[in-house]
């Protein structure tokens, strides 16, 4: 009985030492299959890509295609009339939306780029057709060298630039800048104008004959027929819903040249640069223009709802309109010397309910 366990136990040995090797030797032949198919994987990776990809996708597509009907049963209340109610009328599209006779296409309005004609029919005014053409009629009059406000009539074809300004042919030598200057406007405004074009887009170069819109430009010594809407041009955006701060900032820069007293109820800043022209606080504009055509000149007038108004005097250029919104800082105008003015300053004032006081106190 010891002798057949014994053999039993040398047995058992034996077999668990074959088992062992066997299942080395095994797991060995797959480590280096495995490293071999791995090796393989790795160097033509790129040429599979291709392949792994559109077979993965067409697996998705049909995987996809199999198992719609399933979930289409599964939620048996949902149909495409169904679609159609949940989804917001922008998103459903069909043939007879897009046959509906009643859409229209709307056309923006695209601004000229050129002079164009206009033929005066009886009844016409310079102002009607400055009007009808968003233009000003001192811009009408140097186009057309009309020698005053009543000299056209029935049949007359007159000039119209694409803005208010003047028109220039360039002679030799002139830049941007004389030009500009020439016409008391800055070289910038030109270069801004969408129409004009350059010989040399990087210096603002200019072909001698080629012809040039000088938006917002003034003709030397020559006296408005417009002082007020020769200037104005809403350059600056209404601001929507505003709230003052009740207190004023700096509106421009410049040196104190007057300040207030009793004869002169307001602050005087000079510069002969011409600065823009801020709003102190936030408001709404309640004048804009030369009314008058005298005294302020060119003015806006700013309510700041809070019982303080502020004015800005002798402007030479007027870029917001009456009844708009600004904040405090916006551009409204550029200094000049309009109106009963010696020289290029603004001249601002605060009022409180109609009382004026000195602006110095109220300035941050």
């Amino acid at each position: 009985m010891g002798i057949l366990l014994g053999d039993f136990v040398a047995f058992g040995k034996a077999w668990g030492r074959y088992l062992h090797r066997r299942l080395y030797q095994t797991f060995i032949h797959f480590e280096d299959s495995k490293s071999v198919l791995v090796d393989n994987l790795m160097v033509g990776r790129g040429r599979m890509v291709r392949p792994f990809l559109h077979s993965g996708m067409a697996a998705l597509f049909i995987l996809g295609t199999l198992l719609a009907p399933f979930f289409a049963s599964s939620f048996p209340g949902f149909s495409q009339n169904h679609l159609q109610e949940i989804l917001p009328p922008s998103a459903v599209l069909s043939a007879v939306m897009t046959e509906d006779p009643e859409t229209q296409t709307l056309v923006s309005e695209k601004p000229r780029a050129e002079v164009e004609e206009y033929t005066v029919k009886k009844g016409d005014t310079i102002s009607q057709i400055a009007q009808k053409f968003n233009v000003s009629i001192d811009t009408i009059r140097w186009a057309n060298n009309l020698e005053s406000i009543s000299s056209i009539k029935p049949g007359q074809v007159l000039k119209i630039l694409p803005v208010t300004g003047v028109v220039h042919k360039v002679k030799k030598g002139e830049t941007i800048y004389s030009i500009a200057k020439h016409y008391d406007t800055n070289a910038q405004g030109v270069v801004d104008f969408p129409f004009n074009t350059f010989v040399n887009d990087e210096t603002f170069a200019l072909a001698v004959g080629q012809t040039l819109i000088v938006p917002y430009g003034v003709m030397p010594k020559e006296k408005l027929w417009s002082p007020g809407s020769a200037y104005i041009a809403q350059k600056t955006p209404d601001a929507g819903s505003i709230t003052a701060f009740g207190n004023f900032v700096w509106p421009t820069a410049g040196r104190i040249t007057q300040r207030f007293v009793w004869y002169h109820q307001g602050l005087d800043i000079a510069n002969e640069a011409a600065p823009a022209v801020l709003a102190a606080d936030a408001g709404k504009v309640i004048l804009a223009g030369w009314p008058d055509n005298k005294g302020y000149g060119n003015r806006v007038i700013i309510d700041h709802g809070n019982g303080y108004q502020t004015l800005y005097a002798h402007m030479s250029r007027i870029y917001v309109v009456s009844g708009q919104t600004v904040n405090r800082g916006d551009q409204i105008g550029q200094m000049g010397s309009t109106g009963r003015s010696t020289g290029t300053h603004l001249h601002f004032e605060v009022r409180q309910n109609g009382t004026p006081l000195n602006p110095l106190a109220m300035l941050k």
